[in-house]
């Protein structure tokens, strides 16, 4: 694998942890909203990722072929959890069903702080490949003086 393949590979995997953060701060953001345009409270929101293999000129496809296949991330988009909402016994609430019960997201705050946590060790290690890969390139034109 050259050096711009390995840059290529960890800036895909940037982006899709900088989208996954900004899901996760949607679903936080949003963990108290029961009502939306859609009707019903807030659906818990997750992005869809896809491996897809890196394009490139001739000799990155053969290194590749011979090296085993080398994949880069791509975001397909976001799907709504299914979970069910959680219901709360509310009556006061406008919202409230005729039995008392407000549906509220089927956020689990732990859940996202732990993805959230993930998303952003990820992304950490992506721009450490970046910054080893980038000295790596520099040390070797400081070979060639």
């Amino acid at each position: 694998m050259d050096i711009f393949t390995s840059l290529k590979v960890s800036s895909s995997a940037l982006t899709v942890q900088r989208y996954r953060m900004n899901i996760i701060s949607s679903n936080l953001a949003n963990i108290e909203t029961i009502k939306t345009k859609e009707g019903g409270p807030y659906k818990r929101k997750e992005i869809v990722v896809s491996s897809e293999d890196v394009s490139g000129n001739f000799q990155q496809i053969l290194d590749s072929k011979l090296a085993g296949a080398i994949k880069e991330v791509k975001i397909q988009g976001y799907i709504d959890d299914n979970r069910p909402p959680v219901a709360k016994y509310d009556p006061s609430n406008p919202e409230a069903d005729p039995d008392g019960y407000v549906r509220y997201p089927n956020i689990n705050i732990i859940e996202e702080i732990t993805n959230l946590t993930m998303a952003s060790r990820n992304y950490e290690s992506n721009v450490t490949v970046i910054s080893t890969t980038k000295r790596l390139a520099l040390q070797t034109l400081e070979i060639g003086k």
